[in-house]
């Protein structure tokens, strides 16, 4: 029998990395609502009292770029001057060009828009095929934003993070040990303090999505705002850039990653679409029951349609030899840049909902790579 614990962390929206990612995702679906043959790399920096947009955009449609900007903002919740940020008066600077000609060439050919190695995974250990600690780290977030945008409490603000640590024994999870909810609040009271916020951040938002096997089976010890308080958040308390979260974007560090953030990229870039398209293809595999848990590797190298590699692990658990496996995602899925746009039906506004809490694992409308339609075909 083996034992490990495993650690995994989510952040709210109102994180600054989150802000500059649903900024860059915005600003894509802006665009891809009128232009969804627009090409799009936009990167975004906040800091107090400022944001910046920047990257290579090439459409036939105009967005007015400081009114994304301000909804977002305005949406997540930061519209008061005194959290050092808000919709109203931060300052929006922009700094766009138009997509080097050179990687243009790539493109326009069906090719891939850069090189690199792009990572899916997936895990038979729960319904939706995420690793336990990242799927439960991103439901306290979620629904500590929800709490807060509720108004069933007063003194929330929109910065938060959570962490998990899920303990396993022979690599199935069996207990959560460790739970760490840091979130922003306002200024003590008389009426606010740190035991009030402990007790109703395990009340609200902890138990109410920590599935009950978990919650019994064992002590969870909670780190609830364990530097004793959190006023000082978002912009003002730390700068925020698109990509800066990409393990949490993915399987929370279970899973191996290529380096490529998500946000801000249309699906020509195979950083976004071939991790999109690796997880719907283990998912789908792992699903089909060739192995309880399998990772794949995409390699493309830029302006070359077709993967220069293609690796699979399944830890132990495969039914078919890793050849074979590679050989069978070869026979059923096309793995070129366009098909894989195609296959997923990736060329919609449907990115900003990706920016939070994970882009995997999730059941919502629009999140085509979790689609289980290939299963019966894979078991055949």
């Amino acid at each position: 029998m083996s034992e490990y614990l495993f650690t995994s962390e989510s952040v709210t929206e109102g994180h600054p990395d989150k802000i500059a990612d649903q900024i860059s995702d915005a600003v894509l679906d802006s665009i891809y609502e009128n232009d969804p043959n627009g090409r799009v790399a936009c990167e975004v920096f906040v800091t107090t009292g400022m944001v910046l947009v920047g990257g290579e955009i090439t459409t036939d449609t105009y967005v007015e770029i400081p009114k994304i900007v301000r909804s977002v903002i305005e949406e997540i919740g930061y519209t008061d001057a005194s959290m050092g940020f808000d919709s109203e008066t931060c300052s929006v600077l922009t700094s766009i060009d138009q997509q080097s000609p050179d990687i243009a060439l790539g493109v326009d050919r069906d090719g891939a828009g850069d090189q690199g190695m792009m990572f899916g995974f997936a895990s038979n250990e729960n319904s939706v095929y995420m690793p336990t600690p990242i799927y439960l780290a991103h439901k306290i977030t979620k629904k500590l934003a929800e709490i807060r945008k509720s108004g069933k409490v007063d003194y929330l603000r929109p910065d938060g993070k959570s962490q998990v640590t899920v303990k396993y024994v022979d690599d199935k999870p069996v207990a959560v040990q460790n739970i760490v909810l840091s979130t922003q609040h306002k200024p003590y009271s008389d009426s606010l303090n740190l035991e009030k916020i402990t007790e109703e951040m395990i009340e609200l938002v902890i138990k109410p999505v920590i599935p009950e096997e978990f919650l019994t089976n064992g002590e969870i010890i909670y780190h609830i705002n364990p530097t004793g308080q959190f006023v000082e958040g978002g912009p003002k308390a730390d700068a925020g850039l698109t990509g800066r979260k990409i393990i949490m974007d993915t399987y929370g560090g279970f899973a191996s990653h290529g380096g490529g953030a998500f946000s801000g990229k249309d699906p020509t870039k195979v950083d976004r679409s071939a991790a999109y398209m690796a997880r719907y293809i283990t998912k789908n595999m792992v699903a089909a029951g060739l192995a309880d848990k399998m990772q794949l590797q995409l390699a493309y190298a830029i302006g070359v349609a077709e993967p220069v590699s293609i690796h699979v692990k399944t830890y132990g658990t495969g039914k078919l030899s890793n050849a074979e496996l590679v050989n069978l995602i070869q026979d059923k899925f096309d793995l070129t840049p366009k098909a894989m746009i195609a296959t997923l039906d990736l060329r919609v506004p449907r990115y900003k909902q990706t920016a939070n809490y994970g882009h995997f694992g999730r059941d919502e409308e629009g999140f085509t790579w979790e689609r289980l339609d290939r299963v019966d075909e894979l078991k055949g």
